[in-house]
């Protein structure tokens, strides 16, 4: 008995102080120094801490290293950085001790499994990387690599997969590229498999249509590389003309503007009614939430079918994410005469919250058989010793609890503009405007007849806590 209530308590000790507080208070000074910019002093904290890459949060620590690194312009170490990231997501399987130790305690104590789209962003950063180096290959191999990785991970679903199954920024990004190395034939295949993402799966999940210089650059490429019929058709399905090509002497700005902070995780309890048994099943759920589950009670032990039988209700813990919303919502790039807006390309903040919805309605089951086997150690207990069960009910309380760890240095949106600019130096102002307003300007080397990339990133954006 004593030997039994010292590993109870052990678990209960490690895990209810390491649940207590959410993955952002824990992690708030290195959080904090990003959304201000201090990317040398947020470099140091995270080489400093030792300990974040060597436990179960290290893919985070690559992931946020490659962001600062990103950040301070060392596109070699942030690839670097990106690559371990990526390594240990690919390398993720699941460890039985951590996954018996969850069951009695919460998912706080395993490695972290990144969200499904977090692994899609490690390829969009390592994709920026390549194109600041002008590794215009490199960064085709990356922003491909964001739809194949993308079927791979639901094609593993064999139930409620993502409804985000294709990215269309990604197809976006391949055109982009493939335009900047004059490969205008994949350039206009990679934009229509772009329009046709933004128009089937985006407007429905996202409430996002198809940026209009997607569609002008579109035309300029099916203009380019000869395919009137299709000018005709895009002309007629868009109701505009084909814009005119560039002049010789002039070369293009692609601005990416990356705006805000994605959003954080938190904790919210759900409760869950017993529906009870029938016809050998089980069936548990959320009316509120249109949450219904049900499974044959032969999954079920004497003892939890027990558990079962006398509760009418529980909570279960699941994370939730809290928007930060960007205190920026229009930017502007102005120059000589010429403004032009920026379009929204991808909303990553919608896109985390569609994930994590996905993800605990493919998961409430696990949820559930952890509540089930506590509340029938609960009864195990009860039934051995009254004091014991008592002690056991506390700990299960104190153990229910959420991952909130997720990758928060993520933008909250990207948007992007195209501009037409002589041969030569050029300054460039950008105003961004909303709650707040700011503007700044950035020096540009434009080359005739060449694409010039340029990222900025506003991070202004509401703090949680």
């Amino acid at each position: 008995m004593n030997r039994y209530l010292k590993v109870l308590f052990t678990i209960a000790l490690v895990a209810a102080i390491a649940a207590c507080a959410t993955f952002y208070q824990k992690t708030y000074q290195v959080q904090s120094s990003i959304a201000k910019g201090q990317f040398v002093k947020a470099d140091r904290m995270l080489a400093n801490d030792t300990k974040w890459s060597q436990n179960n949060n290290r893919v985070l620590y690559y992931m946020n290293r490659g962001v600062v690194a990103y950040m301070m312009g060392d596109y070699r170490k942030s690839i670097d950085f990106l690559n371990q990231a990526d390594y240990y997501i690919e390398d993720y399987s699941k460890q039985f001790g951590w996954e018996a130790l969850s069951l009695i305690s919460n998912p706080m104590v395993k490695p972290y499994r990144p969200e499904d789209f977090e692994a899609i962003m490690v390829h969009f950063y390592k994709a920026l990387d390549f194109i600041a180096l002008n590794d215009l290959e490199g960064a085709l191999v990356e922003a491909r690599r964001i739809n194949i990785r993308l079927q791979q991970i639901n094609d593993k679903y064999k139930d409620h997969k993502n409804k985000y199954q294709r990215d269309a920024f990604a197809h976006n990004l391949i055109g982009m590229i493939y335009d900047a190395a004059k490969d205008y034939n994949n350039a206009f295949i990679a934009y229509r498999n772009a329009l046709e993402v933004y128009e089937d799966d985006y407007s429905e999940l996202f409430g996002m249509g198809a940026p209009e210089q997607l569609k002008k650059d579109l035309l300029r490429t099916a203009k380019l590389t000869g395919f009137d019929d299709e000018v005709i058709r895009y002309e007629n399905q868009f109701n505009m003309k084909a814009p005119e090509l560039p002049e010789k002497n002039h070369g293009e700005l692609l601005l990416f503007w990356l705006n805000g902070m994605g959003p954080v995780k938190s904790e919210w309890n759900i409760t869950i009614t017993n529906y009870g048994f029938s016809n050998g099943f089980v069936t548990l759920g959320n009316p509120e939430l249109g949450l219904n589950y049900s499974y044959h009670s032969s999954h079920l032990s004497s003892r939890e079918r027990a558990a079962f039988k006398d509760l009418s209700f529980f909570s279960v813990a699941f994370p939730r994410y809290i928007e930060r919303k960007p205190l920026f919502s229009t930017g502007m790039v102005s120059y000589n005469d010429t403004t032009i807006t920026f379009e929204k390309a991808e909303d990553i903040n919608k896109i985390a919250f569609q994930c994590l919805h996905d993800r605990m309605v493919r998961e409430l089951g696990n949820a559930l058989l952890r509540v089930a086997t506590k509340k029938a150690m609960e009864e195990l207990a009860n039934n051995e010793n009254e004091n014991l069960g008592t002690i056991v009910s506390i700990v299960n309380t104190l153990t229910e609890r959420a991952d909130t760890r997720n990758w928060q240095s993520l933008p909250h949106s990207v948007s992007y503009a195209r501009i037409s600019l002589p041969e030569g130096e050029h300054f460039v102002d950008l105003q961004f405007t909303g709650k707040n307003s700011d503007s700044s300007s950035i020096r540009v080397e434009i080359e005739p007849e060449q694409t010039t990339f340029y990222t900025f990133h506003t991070m202004n954006s509401t703090e949680m806590y």
